[in-house]
């Protein structure tokens, strides 16, 4: 039982640092001639990775759901405005997606069938 509590605590905070690191770097972008969000592309991967892979490793949809809650808890306290005035999360497309994309990955993968478990089945004829 204690390693479950254990399991679930450290589930909930690696999808924290997922959320903190692609706070962080979500902002960041590349431009040739037009700017490209590769920070914002390489959060929303690295979440979907993330829980994509607990997903595929997990017997259940927990670990992904804890990992999901965690990052996005994170997230949105980082949209909060802080005592000083800063926003970590500004009201910019790059914020918004960044705000939306792990809502919409967590919902897909948590929703996706499960279908390691399915058999197909036999015909009779």
């Amino acid at each position: 039982m204690l390693s479950r509590i254990i399991s679930a605590v450290l589930l909930v905070l690696t999808g924290a640092l997922f959320g903190v690191i692609g706070t962080i770097a979500h902002q960041s972008s590349v431009t040739w001639g037009v700017p490209i969000p590769l920070g914002l592309i390489g959060a929303l991967a690295a979440f979907a990775a993330l829980l994509i892979g607990l997903r595929l490793l997990g017997h259940s949809r927990l670990p992904a759901l804890l990992a999901a809650l965690g990052a996005i808890a994170v997230i949105l306290l980082f949209t909060q405005q802080s005592a000083g005035g800063s926003v970590l999360i500004p009201n910019n497309l790059a914020g918004q997606v960044w705000l939306v994309g792990p809502i919409v990955i967590a919902a897909i993968v948590l929703a996706w069938p499960d279908v390691r478990g399915r058999r197909p089945a036999r015909s009779t004829a």
